[in-house]
This record gives C-alpha cells, structure tokens and sequence, in this order.
C-alpha cells in the first residue's frame, strides 16, 4: 500500500500522493488494527500481495478505502476489479445500500477515476487527518472529498 500511495521518485505507476503527501500512508499497526475490526481484501498474484482494499460497513453504508495496487502492475485492470469485488462484497455480505469513498481533492486522475465508475461527489469535504498518522501535506493542507454511489440493487426473493 506504502509503495502504491507514496513510491519513491521514478517508481510510481499511473496515479500516486508522492507530490502531496509525505511519509507513509499506513502502519503495520493500523492495517492489524483494520483486519480485526473490518475487512481487507488482498489480491495475490504467485503468493505475493500485489494490491488490497479495505471495507467497513457503517450501517446503511459501506466505505471502501486503501485501494492499491503494486505500481509496475497499475493501469491493467487490476484495481477495476478489486473496486467491482469491494463493492460486491459490501452490497452482498454486509447489505450496504450505498457505497462511500474519500479522495485527496488534489489527485485529479484518482477522481476521475472514481466518478467513471458511477461514484458521485457529495460536496462533503473534509481536512487531510494530520494526527490520523497518515503522512504529512508537503504544501499547506489537503482536503478530502466524499464520494457515494447507490450499490447495486439486491434482487428481491421471488415468492411461488
């Protein structure tokens, strides 16, 4: 995840925070912390973790976050398909009627990426969580925008 948000210069794939955000993205401590409380999805290619995303179901909401993908496998439909398996999972198993995200602002290709696949802007912002041991703006602060799409519709049970 640290390599996909924040590559070292010359090693990241389409779309990273490297010009943002300094420090990592995410501790040893706070991905244990995420697999005890919620769900982390992992995507393995030869027995290697090649690219995860987190979901927690918050009542009628399901927020999907940390979707990475290792940099020299970016732009091959690798996250496309994790996203389609996070929401999947989230409509099904955790019966979440709407699907949120949050996004740096600032990461304009990351956006776009997100409203191509039905996510809408909520016009919700919030500021970059500094003391959520995230990393550190490089310039100023970053604000944060929350995404939200309707999941997919449940099909309901037929009756004879």
């Amino acid at each position: 995840m640290n390599a996909a948000y924040r590559p070292a210069p010359g090693e990241g794939g389409w779309t990273h925070e490297s010009g943002l955000v300094h420090g990592s993205r995410i501790s040893p401590r706070q991905v244990e912390a995420l697999i005890i409380t919620s769900r982390v999805i992992v995507g393995l290619a030869d027995g290697t973790i090649v690219a995860c995303v987190h979901v927690a179901g918050d009542g009628n909401e399901a927020h999907i976050g940390m979707l990475a993908v290792e940099p020299s496998l970016q732009a091959g439909g690798i996250g496309k398909a994790l996203l389609r398996h996070a929401e999947e999972y989230a409509s099904t198993l955790l019966g979440a009627e709407y699907l949120v995200l949050v996004v740096v602002g600032a990461r304009r290709e990351l956006m776009a990426f997100y409203l191509r696949r039905g996510y809408e802007r909520t016009g919700n912002v919030l500021e970059y969580p500094v003391e959520a041991g995230v990393g550190t703006p490089l310039s100023g602060t970053l604000e944060l925008e929350v995404l939200r799409k309707r999941s997919r519709e449940r099909p309901q049970a037929s009756h004879p």
